[in-house]
């Protein structure tokens, strides 16, 4: 599977994990965690992006928490027709894009955002792909957190239903590497909540 393969395969996802799975369930508790850390180094009056929002459940959380500057960026088109259905709230004061991560970011200026976040998505970037990486860190000013699975040795690929790739990572040293400073990281039921910020 390419990465065009992998893009198509999140574009037209359908039943588990697609966007009408996660609007179903709504903000969860990785959603508070995510918003703790936000309010722990910002305010409400931040810049935030999400990378890969599907139906917006995380952003949702935030919009409650009191941020109104959002956005949010997913490859599946759809997602955002359930995002807009499930939080009209949040679509109306929010900005929204229908891409690739890949293709999204390089347009962005530096320092765009206060905030860039990620909540099981950035561990589907093939490892070709890794350079956007380095763009998420351009783009972010202030704070980049990232959730992301961690149980197993860097390196390793798992599939997702056997067909979608998750490349397991060393995500302190991805960031660290490229200069961020860890602040902060807890672990989950399933993944580890890493909050980095701009050196």
């Amino acid at each position: 599977m390419d990465d065009n393969d992998i893009r198509q395969e999140w574009a037209e996802r359908s039943g588990e994990y697609s966007p009408e799975y996660y609007a179903h369930y709504g903000p969860d508790e990785t959603s508070d965690r995510v918003v703790a850390a936000v309010e722990r180094h910002v305010g409400s009056d931040a810049h935030v992006l999400e990378v890969g929002c599907s139906a917006g459940r995380h952003l949702a959380a935030l919009h409650e928490a009191g941020f109104e500057s959002l956005t949010g960026v997913d490859v599946n088109a759809d997602a955002l027709d359930v995002l807009a259905e499930t939080y009209p709230a949040l679509a109306r004061t929010g900005t929204f894009h229908a891409g690739a991560v890949e293709e999204f970011v390089t347009g962005v200026d530096d320092d765009a955002f206060d905030v860039v976040f990620s909540v099981e998505t950035l561990q589907h970037i093939p490892p070709d792909n890794e350079w956007v990486f380095d763009e998420l860190s351009r783009v972010t000013s202030d704070l980049l957190v990232v959730v992301e699975n961690e149980g197993r040795e860097p390196g390793t690929v798992e599939y997702v239903d056997e067909d979608v790739p998750l490349f397991y990572r060393d995500w302190q040293s991805v960031f660290t590497d490229r200069g961020l400073l860890e602040r902060e990281s807890t672990t989950g039921k399933r993944d580890t909540l890493r909050v980095f910020s701009v050196a």
